[in-house]
């Protein structure tokens, strides 16, 4: 089975109305919202009008462009920001002064999503990945037995064997306390057949998850082709509530 998943929903109108192009076409099977961003009010209305399934899209590394009324929010927010975004290892590093940060956040945005949505996302996955910064791991913020976005899966040879061996080591962790796929693909890095052939092989016997941002012109291309319709094939395309 493979999850055809846009990220960004909500965050601005443009990326929401890219994904629900793609959804209504049937090229993606699910979105992920982030809240308390531009426009996620107008995207949980279409969301919950075309019965779309929605998984919360954390976001720990941007500011909000939303209406945010919890001043404690935006401040702990804001700090989060700035240490994630000070350099791209600092998601390796624990901050044992953020723990209260990374939970007040989390909580926040997963209570706004149940106001908006009136039900429970459907899956966790996070905005440039980061709910599976190490804060997020050693605190285990997300709640046990949650559907959750492994790492990106890569063969020998695609990275160093230090990089795939850190992401095992995340993936192990995830699986033993949460529900993830057995893969995880980036629609971007797989715009050419042969790429696309690969991950279909492996959705034939596994579950897989392609991520995507129609907002990008090259996906947003390839996903309006037919060429994607006729490579997926019989492919069983489902949301994240089949895991």
């Amino acid at each position: 089975m493979i999850i055809v998943n846009a990220d960004d929903w909500g965050r601005s109108r443009e990326e929401t109305d890219a994904a629900l192009e793609c959804y209504e076409r049937g090229t993606i099977t699910s979105v992920t919202a982030m809240v308390f961003m531009a426009d996620s009010e107008r995207a949980a209305q279409i969301a919950l009008a075309k019965n779309i399934p929605v998984g919360l899209h954390l976001n720990f590394s941007e500011p909000f462009s939303g209406v945010i009324r919890d001043e404690t929010l935006r401040r702990k927010h804001q700090r989060i920001v700035g240490f994630l975004t000070r350099s791209k290892y600092a998601h390796l590093l624990y901050n044992p002064f953020l723990r209260s940060a990374f939970r007040h956040a989390f909580s926040a945005q997963f209570d706004e999503f149940v106001r908006l949505y009136a039900r429970l996302p459907s899956h966790f996955d996070g905005h440039r990945h980061m709910h599976n910064c190490t804060n997020m791991l050693i605190d285990r913020v997300i709640p046990q037995g949650s559907r959750v976005r492994r790492t990106f899966s890569f063969q020998p040879g695609e990275k160093s064997a230090l990089n795939r061996s850190y992401r095992r080591m995340v993936d192990r962790r995830l699986a033993s306390r949460y529900r993830i796929t057995d893969f995880f693909f980036a629609l971007s890095q797989n715009l050419h057949l042969d790429g696309l052939r690969r991950i279909i092989g492996l959705a034939t016997d596994g579950k897989v998850e392609l991520m995507t941002h129609p907002i990008a012109p090259g996906e947003h291309h390839m996903l309006a082709s037919n060429a994607f319709q006729d490579a997926l094939g019989e492919l069983t395309r489902v949301s994240y509530h089949a895991i």
